[in-house]
């Protein structure tokens, strides 16, 4: 069937980030178990509630701090939790403009909290003078608004229902397996990208063509 909306995680798909950054910061300021503490692949239940919007930026930090006994100022804090946030090449956006152009429906589905949607905004309003992802798709869905994060099947089946969507003309790309594995389960047609976006788009131009 032909495929007509197409859902993209964020980080290490649309943004570059690097985790290990974050880990490293952190362990620069004393917390030398961040790693045990949170990963790409998975976190303890702070950081799970911070991306669903359960707790506030202030909580979380607070948490933190008393999860690891060791005093942070909130700049010190969100400057090692932001590390991991690097750019966004100009020719993703280029991409997500010629998807649009071509007829797709594009979406947005990302585990992330308030303090990383904060800075990355800035850091696109800053960079490239517009308001910020959204404009780029037709909805975005951010975990921690939403309440919900992947990998659970039932929060690709919510952005199905929401948006109004078939999964058989669905395509999804993340970054992380066991993503890609939850969004099959809801039986949207899910990509694991290694590589770069821009690339994964001009293979499959290739093979059309």
């Amino acid at each position: 069937m032909e495929i007509k909306n197409i859902i993209f995680d964020l980080g290490g798909v649309i943004l570059n980030i690097d985790y290990n950054l974050t880990a490293q910061a952190f362990k620069n300021l004393g917390i030398q178990n961040f790693d045990e503490l949170y990963s790409q692949a998975q976190q303890t239940d702070l950081f799970d509630r911070m991306e669903t919007g359960k707790i506030s930026p202030k909580d979380f930090r607070n948490g933190l701090r008393d999860l690891t006994k060791i005093s942070l100022t909130d700049q010190s804090f969100d400057e090692a939790w932001n590390a991991m946030l690097l750019n966004l090449p100009l020719e993703r956006l280029n991409l997500l403009e010629k998807l649009k152009q071509e007829g797709y429906r594009l979406f947005l589905l990302s585990n992330t909290n308030e303090i990383h949607y904060e800075a990355y905004t800035q850091n696109l309003q800053n960079e490239y003078w517009v308001e910020g992802l959204e404009q780029f798709f037709e909805k975005s869905y951010f975990s921690h608004r939403i309440g919900r994060r992947k990998p659970e099947t039932s929060t690709f089946q919510f952005v199905l229902d929401d948006a109004g969507l078939k999964a058989e003309q669905t395509i999804f790309i993340d970054d992380s397996m066991q993503h890609v594995l939850g969004a099959r389960e809801a039986g949207i047609n899910a990509f694991h990208l290694e590589g770069d976006i821009v690339n994964f788009f001009e293979r499959i131009d290739e093979m059309e063509n």
